[in-house]
């Protein structure tokens, strides 16, 4: 690793839905990235809709846990393995993620909006007969809706997750079109003592940039936000730490001095 990012606070292995890599599988290489940390962070999506592959977004916590600590305890002295958890939010969840966020000792929780009243943008249907500027604002309508309910995460993950998917991904979308209603998350965001993470996942899906796009992350630091995680959103090895020198920049260029990781569900501000 060349400058400033030395842990990644997003990553998934076979205990999510969509990766079939094992846990260990992606410790070795982020070892041999020099990382000095990463944070699993595996897919738990109650109510989650049918999809073409039968995916099941449930998540056997016990074994994901189990796993984790053994890997804890054989790695100790090489890298820091912390246990973190992706809730997908959706209003009528609160109950259930509040009990488990509770009553489950997380160091890091991502609440990330990916099912928008019933669709995963990740899918056609959900653009299928309609404009793109009038789903992208369903989505962004759809992370107030849970923010309206739901406190218990530390960063609201890829802000912008639906443009990957949009029928011309982000080649019509910007800050400044959508900018009312994404102040309105950023500053309710804030109001909360919530992050928001830079998702590198927006380099490896082709949009050239990260999710949220540049201007958002900007925009953030200069409401005054102060809380960014870094992740790859890697459900693989070779996506681990993809473009973090890149994300690095990105971050300073926006007015950063640092980065977050979460411990104990506490951020520990990072410099870069």
């Amino acid at each position: 690793m060349k400058k400033g990012i030395l842990w990644d606070c997003h990553m998934h292995s076979s205990f999510s839905a969509d990766s079939d890599t094992p846990m260990e599988n992606m410790v070795l290489k982020a070892l041999s990235l020099g990382l000095k940390g990463v944070t699993f962070t595996e897919h738990l999506d109650p109510d989650y809709p049918s999809t073409p592959e039968s995916l099941d977004f449930s998540l056997d916590l016990f074994s994901y846990r189990k796993e984790l600590f053994r890997l804890q305890e054989i790695y100790k002295d090489k890298i820091q393995l912390r246990f973190g958890i992706e809730l997908g939010l959706q209003p009528q969840l609160e109950k259930y993620f509040h009990n488990l966020t509770e009553n489950t000792p997380f160091d890091f929780v991502i609440g990330s909006s990916h099912v928008v009243h019933g669709y995963d943008p990740y899918y056609p249907d959900f653009f299928e007969g309609r404009k793109e500027f009038r789903c992208y604002m369903e989505y962004f309508e759809s992370i107030l809706e849970n923010l309206s309910v739901y406190h218990g995460f530390d960063v609201y993950g890829h802000l912008d997750y639906v443009v990957r998917y949009g029928p011309n991904k982000n080649r019509e979308y910007s800050y400044g079109r959508y900018k009312d209603i994404l102040d309105e998350i950023l500053k309710k965001l804030i109001s909360m003592n919530k992050g928001i993470e830079l998702n590198a996942g927006g380099y490896h899906y082709g949009l050239g940039e990260p999710n949220p796009c540049i201007d958002v992350i900007r925009r953030y630091r200069e409401l005054g936000g102060e809380i960014i995680t870094v992740g790859a959103d890697a459900h693989t090895p070779d996506k681990i730490a993809w473009e973090f020198a890149k994300a690095a920049n990105v971050l300073s260029d926006c007015g950063f001095r640092y980065y977050t990781v979460f411990k104990n569900r506490s951020p520990e501000f990072l410099p870069l």
